[in-house]
């Protein structure tokens, strides 16, 4: 029979067994963090002789942190492990292990879990069957995108999304240091070279590299980054203070990507301007606050106008798409009327607040709300689809049916030849004739991650030189590069990784914000939610500028930091 000293030992026993687990959370979160302040501030920041090795210089700073995190937490981790031991007998050590026994894998493992373990399975494969087995695992004939760098990515992911608890100042730390990323773009927009790099480079190439990142296309992928997570976040946050930091670091991303003279930054714009209602217009505010960001957008279109016009002789300059903006007609009063239009509505939804309030307490408020928000959502994806439609056929008449004139200069992005895209037509065309003629297991799981130079310079290199007097050794889409390299089941697992865990942050947004509408007060969404939905749009950014674009151990391995963040801010503890 048990006495109530009995009772009162197992209690106290209980106490120091959840203490114990708690504490060694705490202290493996806590490292955790610190690399990831570490890669979001130090690898936008890092250089190392100006642009010459910048490139090297950010995959020894990411590959660093991520081994150096992995060493910190092995060494706690064993330590944890005596003490558990010699005090618990090893009960947190088969709790752990239990589960990750099969049996509970639907528990431990998602989709996307299974989607970016396939993805690396059939990247040690596609490196193993490879004929340049070295370059495939270092990628060092290429961009350093071999298999050691994604297996880094993979680990990173898990380790982060399965021990980590969100801390909303590692968002912060990324935004501190992309304002000062964007700052010294701007400056090199206006030819100060402030960092004094431009000088040590030829006179021809100096405006195809800017601020700490190197060339522009990189540049402007990272600040895709920034932008969709500023602009998400300030569309659902809550309080004046954070309302005017996200502001802050969306105008000035606004401004950054647009002077970053790269056309990829327009792909992301219009992604995140074209998905961001489906989830913001399920309440008052996000409507309200998207009009503030379309008319923001539209007003920074027309301030850098003005600038160009004022300081021609001190800037760089625009071309390609941002003219067809800056010659809508009507800018100045577009820009007028956005801002009117969101003041109005702003007005109009104050004004009915008290009657919001009365309705919740009648019961009424959450079925209109959810009426409203259904039929925005709705309006919006026939709008949605409706631009998809007219952006189809105006592919299909300009291609298929040769009126590719009667577009004028969106003319130039509607015809795809050799030279769309500088040569990217080119570069895509060759590259699916050369996948055509690939070998059964090499169609099948690729040449090897990051071999794609390799393929092309010993395929086509006097054509690529002949042709457009050039040497491409990346397909300049992500999509098509992973599909060459690693071949389609490695391109299929991927998009369905960042597909499966982007609807996971979008429904988890979903479901928070359900409850917040049926609150009186709504205090606002807690803070891993925001910073979810700021690491989705940041993702979604990406993702779409990577159509055109080639992943680089510089922005890429920011974009899977936010991904982790972001799963592992709605991943239920």
């Amino acid at each position: 029979m048990k006495t109530k000293g009995d009772f009162m030992d197992t209690k106290a026993m209980k106490n120091k067994t959840n203490h114990f687990a708690a504490t060694c959370s705490s202290v493996i979160s806590g490292v955790i963090s610190a690399f990831l302040v570490i890669v979001v501030v130090a690898l936008p920041l890092i250089y190392d002789n100006s642009y010459f090795n910048i490139l090297e210089t950010k995959y020894k700073c990411f590959y660093m942190s991520v081994l150096a995190m992995l060493a910190v937490i092995l060494v706690l981790g064993l330590i944890m492990l005596v003490i558990d031991l010699k005090e618990f007998q090893g009960e947190h050590a088969k709790n752990l292990f239990l589960a990750l026994k099969p049996c509970n894998w639907k528990q431990t493992f998602r989709l996307a879990d299974g989607a970016v373990i396939i993805f690396w399975l059939v990247s040690v494969i596609s490196t193993l069957q490879s004929e340049y087995l070295y370059e495939a695992f270092w990628g060092n004939e290429g961009r350093y995108s071999g298999l050691f760098l994604m297996t880094l990515y993979v680990i990173m992911y898990f380790v982060v999304t399965r021990c980590w608890h969100y801390n909303k100042w590692v968002m912060q730390a990324l935004f501190a240091a992309g304002l000062i990323v964007c700052y010294i773009g701007i400056t090199d927009y206006f030819q100060l070279d402030i960092l004094h790099f431009r000088g040590k480079v030829k006179p021809e190439q100096s405006t195809i590299f800017t601020s700490t990142i190197g060339n522009i296309n990189t540049y402007t992928a990272y600040v895709a980054l920034l932008m969709g997570a500023a602009t998400a976040m300030f569309t659902i946050v809550k309080g004046w203070l954070k309302t005017c930091w996200y502001y802050l670091c969306m105008v000035v991303s606004f401004f950054a990507i647009i002077l970053g003279c790269s056309d990829n930054a327009y792909l992301a714009l219009g992604a995140m301007f074209a998905l961001l209602p489906l989830l913001v217009f399920r309440n008052k505010q996000g409507v309200t606050r998207y009009l503030v960001v379309i008319a923001t957008f539209a007003t920074v279109i027309q301030c850098i106008d003005w600038i160009n016009q004022a300081y021609a002789d001190m800037v760089i300059g625009l071309d390609s798409l941002f003219q067809i903006l800056v010659n809508l007609p009507g800018l100045l009063v577009l820009v007028v009327l956005l801002w009117c239009l969101a003041a109005g509505v702003f007005y109009y939804f104050r004004k009915k607040e008290r009657e919001n309030v009365a309705a919740l307490l009648s019961g009424k408020k959450e079925t209109t709300e959810r009426a409203a928000k259904n039929m925005l959502v709705r309006i919006w994806l026939v709008v949605i689809i409706l631009g998809l439609l007219a952006v189809i056929f105006m592919l299909i008449d300009a291609n298929a049916l040769g009126h590719g004139a009667r577009y004028g200069s969106l003319g130039n992005y509607l015809v795809f030849n050799d030279s769309w895209g500088t040569n990217r037509g080119y570069i895509w065309r060759k590259s699916l004739g050369l996948y055509a003629a690939f070998p059964f297991m090499h169609k099948l799981f690729g040449f090897g991650p990051d071999t794609f130079g390799i393929m092309t310079t010993q395929s086509f290199m006097k054509d690529m030189i002949g042709t457009v007097g050039q040497v491409f050794d990346t397909a300049h889409n992500e999509y098509l590069q992973f599909l060459l390299t690693i071949g389609p089941i490695g391109l299929l697992a991927y998009l369905t990784f960042l597909i499966g865990n982007s609807w996971n942050m979008a429904k988890y947004w979903i479901i928070q914000n359900e409850r917040n509408i049926k609150t009186v007060e709504a205090a606002g969404l807690p803070s891993e939610c925001i910073g979810a939905i700021g690491c989705l749009f940041a993702v979604i950014c990406y993702c779409a500028q990577a159509l055109v674009n080639l992943n680089l151990p510089i922005a890429t391995p920011v974009m899977w930091v936010l991904m982790s963040v972001g799963v592992a801010g709605c991943r239920k503890k």
